[in-house]
């Protein structure tokens, strides 16, 4: 509102007084003023003689301010301005530029300035570069150095520069910065690039980030997006091309950089993602690792393989634009399958259970810095033993399935129907059943795409397909058929597993549900050679040989033989194999007589055969004549546990509950010369730079291991043992052929546990198979069929190039007629000629027994001690174990 326009009246300027009683007379009509105002005259004084006399001028006076300018009057048109000249476009456009030009050049400048003055002190000393010191993980290696575990926040393996392949160099900086060696740390052209990009798409498109600021930010700042951080970025980068060469700064973004999988380093990601040394990788693969900087959960090649492929191909492009590789180079990788590692393939040895043992122990001593020194630890595991252990205990594992039936597949899923061409929506229900069930080392998964009674074909993880006929259906024949009636099918859609023969043909197979364990060691200092902790360790991670407390069997009869050798008896000892009765304790309850394992008694025997055959009831009444007690004590010589091993009468036949471990500890007393050694795993301990940290003082048979049976007492029990090996329940052991192998079947109860523990003078090994929830393994089924073929299979390999050995005799053993004798208990002086045999009996078999000719009466049998008072548990108990060896 102008202020004319007010809602008051206007102001008037003060006129004459109007007359009274009559209108006021209308004012005159203001004349407009053209040009400044006429200077008024000054009043002329009168004229005449009396006119005053005219005074002295003064000095003239400053002009006086010109008066402001006053309002024009209520309905004046207001003054009229000179126009103005417009100025021409270009003009415009002119000044624009200039404009634009000087704020370009000013505000990077002012910018720098302000960097330089402000930032420039703040930034952080290069240290953490120049002294790298990066958290290196635990690494476990074999004996023979084969990397068999590594443990750590991150998984990193620094690796020099110049061992860094050309090809994945080339790979990085293509992608990367490939000016890398032409700038000073910032790429100026890449920051006028991308800025004229991002401006143009309206967005963030493209980054200008060279190595060197990508180095700069991992060692020292945050991965946020502000320009604050970016100028920091920008000054250290050139802070670190003044300090480290072009070669270093690519060494440690090489070594540094974070590639998904808790890999750091291209040299970790080599080894998570293709499960080989970055010297090993191809073209293609190393195209591929480097495109994990940019989004390494985004191109991880095993979750991503589709996205990681097409990155891979547009490096691939990039080094070919910048001729970093031929044509020739460029097809052959682009058409190179990629095969990433799984969790299964990331080791050449598999030795998961050994690397957590090891773990387990190195945490407890070092607690969580184990994972960040960078420690080395070299086991005493030999890498061809171990892998010879993991297959033999895989094929005695795969062969008792294949005796027992298959149960059907693992699963089943709908296959969606094929959209014409389209099949993704099929190709990803595939994809998603095999990834809920892995391949499991040999025995792949697949899902059925078509079965018939004559062939089934499944797709596996791969994408490719396998075909099964002939004998490869056999397992599940019956699941094939037309009328396959209410039991599991093998149709389309089901989830079956698959094992490849040598003629490349497939068998329809399954994951089995028994478990096993094999455990090797160097009897003279407890040196652990190799160890299987149970079939598969991503299945289950219980370590069975170290973990799992089950009943021995009959391969605990050996130590209770070997308690007796002091009580006076041998192996020319005649102990009555025949039926034991406990009659009835009280009203209502059923007498009990126990039998051998398979039902039949031989009378007589020595204690030498009785052991060859296992004989139940001769175990029994030695251990009835020693006495429980004694030998309950007498077992810890070899390493068991009194309080897991009760004293009374079933512990003759491994009532009790013994681990691989100390079965293997408690064997290679016999093998050693009677001496207790220690188990153990480290060999020693090494720091980043090589130096011994420990190293493992094992005891020494014969050197400073303390002595846990007599000489005399161990080589008798290895010649019992020979026996055993050589023509008793283990006699499958001459396929090796050799004479200097010794060792005892155990079976226990409705065989839920097979054993077979063995020797020979280099090296003790005990296999073990049952289920983890105790049932029986089957009715034929045991330690000699089931846990021996797992025990021979790694003794083949074991024993390859050992010579035979002759085990020396030691002073104070005699032979008498092809026996062995203590010379303190010889016939007639001490030695104990029978039990549980009268003498008329005794003289009747004498004859056939080596060692024991002689007219009746000269060897009388010495008075047993009391019978035992059996308790109601005690009875049940040997009830349940007299039935098996």
């Amino acid at each position: 509102m102008e202020p004319n326009d007010s809602l008051s009246p206007p102001l008037q300027p003060p006129g004459p007084p109007q007359p009274l009683g009559g209108p006021p007379a209308p004012p005159e009509p203001p004349q407009p003023r053209v040009g400044p105002p006429a200077p008024r005259e000054p009043p002329q004084p009168p004229a005449g003689p009396h006119a005053p006399r005219e005074p002295p001028q003064p000095p003239a006076a400053p002009p006086a301010p010109p008066e402001p300018p006053q309002p024009p009057v209520s309905g004046e048109p207001p003054p009229r301005r000179p126009p103005r000249r417009k100025r021409s476009w270009l003009s415009r456009i002119l000044i624009a530029l200039v404009a634009l030009i000087v704020a370009a050049v000013a505000v990077p400048l002012l910018a720098g300035l302000f960097a330089l003055i402000v930032m420039a002190p703040n930034l952080p000393s290069l240290d953490a570069i120049t002294a790298y010191h990066p958290k290196i993980p635990l690494r476990i290696y074999t004996a023979d150095h084969v990397l068999i575990g590594e443990f750590g926040e991150e998984r990193r393996r620094f690796i020099p520069f110049d061992q860094i392949p050309d090809s994945v160099k080339k790979a990085v900086i293509a992608i990367e910065d490939y000016r890398y060696y032409e700038h000073g740390g910032v790429d100026i052209q890449g920051v006028l690039r991308a800025g004229i990009a991002n401006l143009t798409k309206g967005e963030s498109a493209q980054g200008a980030s060279t190595i060197t600021m990508q180095v700069a930010r991992n060692f020292f700042l945050s991965s946020e997006k502000t320009y604050t951080r970016k100028v920091y970025e920008m000054l250290l980068a050139y802070k670190i091309e003044s300090a480290l060469s072009k070669d270093q700064i690519l060494e440690l973004y090489m070594n540094q950089i974070y590639l998904g999988q808790r890999a750091y380093g291209f040299a970790a990601a080599a080894r998570v993602y293709f499960g080989k040394d970055l010297k090993d990788v191809t073209l293609a693969q190393a195209a591929m690792l480097a495109g994990l900087p940019k989004a390494p959960s985004a191109y991880n090649p095993i979750v991503n393989p589709t996205r990681a492929k097409i990155r891979q191909q547009y490096i691939l492009k990039r080094m070919l634009d910048v001729h970093y590789i031929d044509e020739a180079q460029y097809e052959e990788a682009i058409r190179e399958p990629i095969r990433t590692r799984t969790a299964r393939t990331q080791y050449s040895v598999h030795a998961e259970y050994l690397a957590e043992m090891v773990r387990q122990l190195m945490v407890a001593q070092y607690h969580e810095e184990a994972y960040t020194l960078g420690l080395t630890v070299t086991t005493t595991v030999d890498s061809a033993l171990q892998q010879a252990a993991y297959e033999s205990v895989r094929k005695g594992v795969m062969d008792y399935e294949r005796r027992h039936g298959y149960r059907g597949p693992e699963a089943y899923i709908e296959l969606p129907a094929a959209n014409g061409d389209d099949t993704s929506e099929r190709d990803q229900a595939i994809d998603d059943a095999l990834n809920a069930h892995p391949d499991n080392g040999d025995i792949v998964a697949g899902v059925v795409v078509s079965s018939s009674p004559k062939e089934v074909q499944a797709e596996l993880s791969d994408g490719s397909v396998a075909i099964v006929s002939g004998n490869g259906l056999k397992p599940a024949a019956g699941m094939l058929a037309a009328k396959a009636g209410a039991q599991p099918k093998v149709r389309p859609g089901a989830v079956i597993r698959l094992i490849q023969n040598a003629d490349a043909s497939w068998t329809i197979t399954q994951l089995p549900q028994v478990e096993a364990a094999l455990i090797s060691v160097t009897p003279q200092d407890g040196a652990i050679r190799a160890l299987i902790g149970g079939f598969d360790f991503n299945k289950n991670k219980f370590n069975h040989v170290t973990q799992a407390w089950r009943q021995p069997g009959s391969s605990f009869k050996p130590f209770i033989y070997s308690a007796s050798l002091d009580k006076g008896l041998g192996p020319a000892t005649i102990i009555n194999d025949a039926p034991l009765y406990f009659p009835p304790n009280g009203p209502g309850q059923e007498p009990w007589a126990p039998k051998n394992y398979a039902g039949g008694y031989d009378g007589p025997i020595t204690m030498r055969t009785a052991l060859q055959r296992s004989k139940n009831m001769v175990s029994i009444r030695i251990l009835e004549y020693i006495g429980t007690r004694y030998a309950q004590n007498y077992i810890t010589r070899f390493g068991f546990d009194a309080a897991r091993n009760p004293a009374y009468l079933p512990m003759a036949l491994g009532a009790g509950l013994v681990t691989p471990l100390q079965m293997a500890t408690a064997y290679s007393v016999f093998a050693n010369g009677g001496y207790r050694v220690n188990p153990y795993l480290i060999a020693e301990v090494s720091d980043p730079q090589g130096r011994v940290v420990s190293s493992a003082k094992p005891l020494v048979a014969a050197v400073n291991a303390p002595r846990a049976i007599d000489a005399r007492n161990e080589y008798v029990m290895t010649s019992l043992l020979k026996s055993v090996a050589q023509r008793g329940t283990g006699a499958h052991s001459n396929v090796l052929g050799r004479t200097d192998l010794a060792g005892k079947t155990g079976t226990t109860n409705d065989s839920r546990d097979a054993w077979f523990a063995g020797f020979q003078h280099t090296i003790a090994t005990i296999a073990w198979i049952g289920y983890d929830q105790p049932r029986s393994l089957g009715d034929k089924e045991t330690g000699g069929g089931l846990a021996l073929p797992i025990w021979i299979d790694y003794m083949r390999q074991a024993l390859k190039g050992v010579p035979p050995y002759q085990w020396p005799k030691p002073p104070g053993v005699e032979t008498l007629d092809d026996e062995l004798y203590y010379d303190a208990f010889t016939p007639g002086s001490g030695f104990v000629a029978s039990i549980g045999v009268d003498e008329a009996e005794l003289a009747g078999e004498a004859s056939g027994v080596p060692g024991l000719s002689g007219p009746p009466g000269a060897f009388p049998t010495p008075e047993a001690p009391p019978p035992t008072t059996v308790s109601p548990d005690e009875k049940q108990d040997i009830m349940d174990l007299f039935r098996r060896h």
